[in-house]
């Protein structure tokens, strides 16, 4: 299986924005879907017959899901590593050690001027490995 970057930038950028994303084997084709458990009033109704689709063919698509919560952490903590303005990483790292790390992240990031952009870029690019390394497990395994 070898999707197209575009279909990989797809991917990742569905995954950022909490969805699950199940990919087609054997034609590309991307079904995203709500995920119900960050969602819970979200109407099912809306996306029934994509999971009727999936839940009768599941062998012939691949899920992908969101980052969990440890690797979302880490991937801040790498970012906060790149930050050349002192103050601004310091404050970053700050953020992370408190209670709520996700929200005070958010805070400090969303008033960090260019910093703001670098950071949806460093997120979006880690997304992107994160996807491809989905693929390159799901390949590994499909040669044996």
């Amino acid at each position: 299986m070898n999707p197209t970057d575009e279909l990989i930038k797809s991917i990742a950028g569905d995954l950022d924005a909490g969805m699950i994303v199940y990919l087609h084997i054997e034609t590309n084709e991307i079904k995203t879907i709500i995920d119900f458990n960050q969602h819970y009033d979200a109407d099912m109704e809306l996306w029934e017959e994509d999971i009727r689709e999936i839940e009768d063919n599941i062998d012939k698509y691949l899920q992908f899901e969101p980052m969990d919560s440890r690797e979302a952490f880490r991937v801040m903590e790498d970012f906060v590593e790149t930050v050349e303005d002192e103050r601004l990483r310091e404050k970053l790292y700050l953020g992370l050690s408190l209670s709520k790390p996700f929200r005070n992240f958010k805070d400090i990031i969303d008033n960090a001027g260019e910093y703001r952009q670098r950071w949806f870029d460093f997120k979006n690019d880690k997304y992107i490995e994160y996807v491809k390394e989905q693929l390159d497990s799901y390949n590994s395994m499909d040669e044996l």
